[in-house]
């Protein structure tokens, strides 16, 4: 990769609090030097490209400079205006590109009116491991689903029913907590939510945290003492009946006969594009069982219970993964792996 592109990827890295945007960077190169770099640093704020100039000493280096960016441009009005205007009336000659946006929006929008009006670009059409969800949102149409758990070494996640067994150690928690960060829902089913009581917070406060959701039954069954009250992040119940009692500014409950694909399709109606179903093992059966698993990470632990409730506890589809990649977490292991058909 070109070391002033790698220097765009770095910067977009930075970007903690872009949510539904994607994390962009952007680099300024003239004569083979950089005057200048950029990052999309929050949802609805100044977008990378704007930054990068922003940070030049004088407006007037940009003429006849190179821009390096992640990501196609944007071409329309949206939280901020078209980056691509003002790239033009700058005067940036050349626009060097990593992919093009997938939003259909933007996509080759950008990249025409540049052209358009006589800037040079160059796509690389680069991979990278940048937006996973957002690009998986814009071109299937709905969340990336992530089933994560850990287990013993004899595939077990709790010793007794109704009971909850620490299993993993702390590297294992602050590695699941940056993927909770990462994740736009999370997602626990009805036995998970009583037997736990989970907070499904992230340690650090975000400026757009994690929506917790939880199917059940019954919402007027939940005690409102519970952890997940105890916090103002955004709740989700997918429940099966109306709430007969006032409920927290926080909560929506959304009513239906809930399977895991009206969930997705729910989730998508509202531009979630990423879903993490932590639990518990009855849920995720069901999201396998009806393909629903897009990612799923899985924690081994270096122990045996020799009894207790299986990691995946009904039937589930037949389905095809990657090979895994496997992480040493201390003593226990990460093992990720991607769907493939």
């Amino acid at each position: 990769m070109n070391r002033f592109m790698k220097l765009a990827f770095t910067e977009a890295r930075k970007g903690k609090d872009t949510w539904k945007n994607p994390q962009v960077g952007a680099v300024i190169v003239k004569n083979q030097q950089v005057l200048s770099s950029g990052h999309h640093e929050t949802y609805g704020r100044n977008h990378a490209e704007i930054n990068a100039l922003k940070h030049l000493s004088d407006i007037s280096q940009a003429e006849g400079a190179t821009l390096y960016v992640t990501l196609e441009p944007c071409s329309h009005f949206g939280k901020t205006p078209p980056c691509v205007q003002r790239i033009v009336e700058v005067g940036i000659k050349k626009v060097v590109i990593a992919e093009t946006d997938p939003n259909p929006i933007v996509s080759g929008n950008g990249i025409k009116y540049l052209e358009d009006h006589g800037v040079q670009v160059e796509n690389l059409q680069q991979k990278n491991d940048l937006n996973v969800a957002y690009r998986f949102f814009h071109q299937h149409k709905r969340p990336l689903v992530t089933i994560k758990y850990a287990m013993t070494l004899d595939g077990k996640v709790n010793q007794t029913k109704g009971v909850r067994s620490m299993i993993t150690n702390q590297e294992v928690f602050s590695d699941t907590q940056e993927l909770r960060r990462q994740s736009q829902v999370i997602l626990v089913g009805e036995n998970t939510f009583k037997v736990d009581d989970p907070k499904l917070t992230v340690r650090e406060k975000e400026k757009f945290p994690p929506i917790r959701a939880v199917v059940i039954r019954d919402v007027n069954s939940v005690d409102l003492k519970m952890q997940i009250f105890q916090t103002n992040e955004p709740i989700y119940f997918f429940s099966q009946e109306k709430s007969q009692r006032e409920l927290p500014e926080n909560v929506q409950v959304f009513v239906d006969e809930w399977t895991p694909t009206k969930i997705v399709q729910k989730l998508t109606e509202l531009g979630m594009q990423s879903l993490l179903v932590e639990g518990g093992s009855h849920i995720q059966a069901d999201f396998l069982k009806e393909k629903l698993c897009d990612r799923l990470i899985v924690y081994l632990a270096n122990k045996v219970f020799g009894q207790g409730l299986p990691a995946i506890n009904g039937p589930v589809a037949n389905l095809k993964f990657s090979k895994p990649e496997i992480l040493l977490l201390a003593d226990n292991l990460k093992i990720t792996t991607w769907r493939l058909d």
